[in-house]
């Protein structure tokens, strides 16, 4: 089994201001030591990278330094790998624009989705109900009440 982490799941642990700091902090110790594969699209990693450093959004935000630390410690587990756009990319992201009018806020978690459907990647962790909109994945809330 295998899953990918969504972009606010990393901040809601790096945001100690953060209402879902606690639970996502502890929902990443258990990614780290767990033995599922974990992905991490480049542009989640890039889009953590932006926010978590940027001083109108995060209250006390974090240097670069401390940002890429963060993602330094998460490569650095052999369970966590990062995937990017390759040939076929295009297609499946025209693919997912077939039936959903993507535009906007959306572009990014298309872009997103179509990277991992093109690696086969079918379960994201995520806050953000958007990406429900696309059918392949099947989308978990880390914070949702059990």
């Amino acid at each position: 089994m295998s899953f990918a982490l969504d972009v606010n799941v990393l901040l809601y642990a790096s945001d100690a201001a953060s209402e879902n700091h606690a639970a996502a902090s502890e929902f990443l110790r258990a990614v780290a030591a767990g033995d599922e594969v974990c992905y991490l699209a480049w542009p989640t990693v890039m889009s953590y990278l932006r926010i978590a450093t940027h001083p109108r959004i995060f209250t006390a935000p974090l240097s670069p330094a401390q940002a890429a630390g963060n993602i330094d410690r998460l490569l650095a587990l052999p369970h966590v790998r990062c995937v990017a756009e390759i040939t076929g990319f295009w297609d499946i992201y025209r693919e997912l624009n077939k039936d959903l009018p993507v535009r906007g806020n959306l572009v990014p978690d298309a872009h997103v989705a179509a990277i991992l459907k093109l690696h086969g990647i079918r379960t994201l962790y995520t806050r953000d109900r958007d990406f429900a909109r696309f059918a392949f994945l099947r989308v978990i809330d880390p914070f949702a009440t059990r």
